[in-house]
């Protein structure tokens, strides 16, 4: 009888090319020359192969030990089988299942994969078809554990670099970066300006197979259609006027890594056709010539605009869509994801920090503001905002006057209302129904600087005015330098 290797608790490493190493192969089935046979051939192939003859056995198994593949046999529908598929799938999600069959039938194999197996084989089989599914399964179980390991990483770090959240919004994006970062599928960045799409497309490549070869982004909507042209696909020395020496195309030259097409919405039809015929034949024919070169590159692509409604109305070809929308990513809005700007804030302090030798923190009343506000610009609104209020602080508490001015309209619009002290003499008051524009100006600085408790600076930083106009009005008031 043959005799198995003892079962080891280990992981393939997910990083390299190489054979994972010595991937663990448990075999269920009650068939003892089935049984032996299947560890054998996993043992021929790399694999630590260990077998048992029914559920109750594996259960006693499992529970002590980490199986990377699992090659289990079904009676049919209803079996204990299928609930040990279940069991495994719910204790160990990573662990990947390969289910065998003498039934054949549609409903036991549909089951099984629908609890979650990630092959089948149907008895008998070929031993050269059990090692193809063995190879199968090791690779889908080397990408999940790698793409887990990920996933972790960005929740346990607050994001990726400078990707920053722990929300369920951007949970949703790191569940899904973890897994396209080990693919080469082209990925479709969807989101508003100022949400990071090339943040992403960043992440997903520095974090793949390929992270050592460029990335090279390419913003589709400054260049002139010629000159998109000839920067993705090249040219030869003569093509046009100043093509003094021929010059590889970025998709080309970014052998083996990621082209980033930025703004792809913005790419005229007739360049979306030889972008399309690009892809698809996997080679470029350069401006001016004649011969075509190969390219190895992924792309990953990103617009803010709306592709379905474009491709509709015939501005962008539906096969290009579909071809760059093999996985896309929808990034949510600032607005849609509040609980991550304490997170951003404290990312973009401490790089300030940093910057300027301080120890610069935002007043409760401004994070209360910032935490209201709608961002329309994004998380580039969010840092370009505490940017210029470090650089306008006269201390290191950020106030709301140092703030931009769409951010104190809000707060202007917004507050409470506060009473404006009495002043002697005011007699200014004699239509309650009209306020005139000098005494609206005078009750928006003097509710400044109730507000401010009395602080003339920080006042007229938020009302936008200089400390000099400020002075010059109090004094009109009869407030004199008081």
């Amino acid at each position: 009888m043959l005799t198995t290797a003892p079962l080891m608790n280990i992981s393939a490493s997910p990083q390299t090319g190489e054979h994972p190493a010595r991937m663990s192969v448990l075999v269920v089935d009650e068939d003892a020359a089935v049984r032996d046979a299947c560890c054998e051939i996993a043992r021929k192939h790399g694999f630590l192969p260990h077998g048992v003859p029914g559920v109750i056995a594996a259960r006693e198994l499992l529970r002590g030990n980490s199986i990377d593949i699992v090659l289990l046999d079904l009676k049919g529908p209803g079996t204990p089988g299928l609930e040990l598929l279940d069991e495994v799938k719910t204790l160990h999600p990573e662990t990947a299942i390969v289910v065998m069959t003498a039934y054949a039938t549609v409903t036991s194999a549909v089951e099984a994969m629908r609890t979650g197996a990630t092959d089948y084989l149907t008895k008998p089989f070929a031993l050269d078809e059990l090692a193809t599914v063995l190879e199968r399964a090791s690779e889908r179980r080397t990408l999940d554990l790698a793409s887990r390991r990920l996933r972790e990483k960005l929740r346990t770090q607050q994001g990726l670099g400078n990707i920053i959240g722990r929300s369920a919004e951007m949970d949703k994006i790191y569940r899904i970066l973890s897994k396209v970062a080990f693919t080469a599928h082209p990925v479709l960045i969807l989101g508003e300006s100022g949400t990071g799409k090339e943040l992403i497309a960043r992440s997903i490549h520095v974090n793949g197979s390929n992270a050592a070869k460029p990335f090279i982004p390419v913003d589709c909507s400054s260049l002139v259609p010629t000159l998109v042209e000839s920067e993705l696909f090249g040219y030869v020395k003569g093509a046009f006027t100043g093509a003094n020496r021929s010059k590889d195309g970025l998709l080309v030259s970014a052998e083996g890594g990621t082209v980033f097409l930025d703004e792809i919405g913005e790419l005229p039809l007739d360049l979306q056709a030889k972008l399309l015929r690009a892809l698809q034949e996997k080679e470029v024919r350069p401006v001016g010539a004649t011969h075509r070169v190969p390219i190895h590159v992924r792309v990953l692509a990103a617009t803010n605009r709306n592709l379905t409604e474009m491709v509709e109305q015939g501005r962008f070809r539906k096969d290009l869509y579909y071809r760059l929308n093999v996985v896309n990513l929808r990034l949510p809005a600032l607005r849609q994801r509040r609980e991550d700007i304490p997170l951003l804030i404290a990312h973009f302090l401490e790089r300030k920090n940093r910057e300027y030798g301080k120890n610069f923190r935002v007043s409760d009343e401004m994070l209360r503001v910032l935490m209201d506000y709608e961002w329309p610009g994004n998380v580039r609104e969010l840092e370009h905002t505490l940017d210029r209020a470090c650089a306008y602080c006269s201390g290191t508490v950020l106030q709301l006057g140092d703030s931009s001015s769409p951010i104190i309209e809000y707060y202007s619009n917004t507050r409470p209302k506060i009473a404006t002290p009495s002043l002697p003499n005011d007699t200014s008051l004699a239509a309650p129904s009209i306020t005139s524009l000098a005494q609206l100006e005078k009750q928006a600085i003097l509710a400044a600087l109730s507000h401010l408790q009395g602080d003339k600076l920080a006042a007229a930083k938020l009302l936008g005015i200089g400390k000099t106009t400020m002075y010059r009005k109090l004094k009109e008031y009869g407030l004199g330098e008081a």
